[in-house]
């Protein structure tokens, strides 16, 4: 459905996808009669819960949720953002893609969309509902960086950012693979994330590397990785 124009922008045929979901401002021109209208997300997602409380905690606490735009019609539409590297996943039925919420340009309008947090998503340690939510979201206060991620799921195809280029990290081996939180793009797969501590004494004293929490990667999938820690 995506088809990459150069390493910063993609292309997509509206009528053939069956509808484009899109953040706010990546759209940067098209040709044809597509029309444009504001798309929410859903707030609650697998592991969070439904209740007005859990919209809240991922509302008010992870400040992730980024506007999004559904694009339908006949016509192409190119997107693109801040003159960040794209890249195109294909998703295949029955597998899920978690992407963090800042890194996710744009997606075919068929997936199924829900809030999850990565903190502890597929099944990780951490626990779900309010608790999870709350610990979710105070581990990205720790980490600087956000940790509810949108997740989606179904037969389509989704767009993803990062700064520098990505790499991408194959899991299933008997060893996680381990993330630093702020190079995180997405998790492809049957992948389990976990935020762990790996603070030690230095970093009590301000004498260590810095990097106190990581990402835990495990399963079968595909890890995105940005070659920077900047944040978008």
């Amino acid at each position: 459905m995506f088809e990459k124009v150069n390493s910063k922008v993609v292309k997509v045929d509206v009528g053939q996808a069956g509808g484009v979901v899109a953040r706010t401002g990546a759209m940067l021109f098209y040709q044809g009669q597509v029309a444009f209208a504001p798309h929410q997300i859903p707030g609650a997602g697998p592991g969070m819960g439904g209740g007005g409380l859990m919209r809240m905690a991922g509302a008010m606490m992870a400040g992730e949720h980024e506007r999004t735009m559904l694009a339908r019609g006949n016509g192409v539409v190119h997107y693109g953002f801040a003159g960040l590297e794209v890249h195109v996943v294909q998703m295949q039925q029955g597998a899920v893609l978690r992407a963090e919420a800042s890194r996710l340009l744009a997606n075919s309008a068929g997936l199924q969309a829900s809030v999850v947090s990565v903190a502890s998503s597929g099944g990780g340690g951490g626990g779900g509902g309010l608790m999870g939510a709350l610990r979710g979201a105070a581990a990205g206060v720790a980490t600087g960086q956000g940790m509810f991620t949108t997740q989606l799921s179904g037969q389509g195809s989704a767009v993803l950012l990062a700064h520098g280029g990505f790499l991408e990290l194959q899991v299933g081996g008997p060893n996680p693979v381990v993330v630093d939180p702020q190079a995180f793009v997405a998790a492809y797969g049957n992948v389990q994330t976990e935020l762990k501590a790996a603070m030690s004494w230095r970093d009590a004293v301000g004498r260590g590397a810095g990097e106190a929490m990581q990402l835990h990667c495990h399963g079968q999938g595909v890890v995105y990785v940005q070659a920077s820690e900047e944040k978008l």
